[in-house]
């Protein structure tokens, strides 16, 4: 059922590109409603216990401050001017580093890194089971020595992958 819901919030991103839908909290949850499309007791919620992420360096926050942080986080990725590769990155770093739902974390914060691609003409791009580690070493750096660099440039190597294949499709 997870990949139903997967399909129907990816689908629901294209529309909100195509709608040129302004990016909202709202917005968020509603991703979130259709990633957790099996869980219905905690889709758009957010998580209400602590939580731990197996194996890394950070410690989200607690629940009590879930809202407060989403709502900074929000305003401060709407107000940034930078290049949209870092936007949709460090978004990505931060909005994991809340960690504001029980589940569906990873999925619902890949989407909306694509969201902020898509947005901006770039491709939507699929983080690969074998770059697993790597993927979760990027949190570690970003947590851990304040680096954001190795998660904007794996982005950036996803995104040029997914140009260079669109392109051979075109030759």
């Amino acid at each position: 059922m997870k990949r139903f819901g997967h399909r129907d919030a990816f689908l629901f991103v294209q529309s909100l590109v195509q709608a040129q839908s302004s990016f909202s909290e709202a917005l968020i949850k509603q991703i979130h409603s259709l990633v957790l499309m099996d869980r219905p007791e905690d889709r758009g919620i957010y998580r209400r216990i602590p939580v731990r992420i197996l194996g890394a360096f950070h410690e989200p926050p607690e629940p009590v401050l879930v809202p407060e942080l989403m709502e900074k986080l929000i305003v401060e990725f709407d107000n940034k001017k930078m290049h949209p590769l870092q936007r949709a990155a460090l978004f990505h770093l931060k909005f994991e580093g809340i960690h504001p739902f029980v589940d569906g974390n990873g999925r619902t914060g890949r989407l909306i890194m694509n969201l902020f691609l898509m947005q901006n003409g770039y491709p939507p791009i699929n983080i690969k089971f074998t770059d697993r580690k790597h993927y979760y070493d990027c949190f570690d750096w970003y947590f851990r020595d304040g680096n954001a660099a190795p998660m904007v440039e794996m982005t950036a190597a996803y995104v040029e992958r997914q140009l260079r294949r669109y392109l051979e499709l075109i030759q």
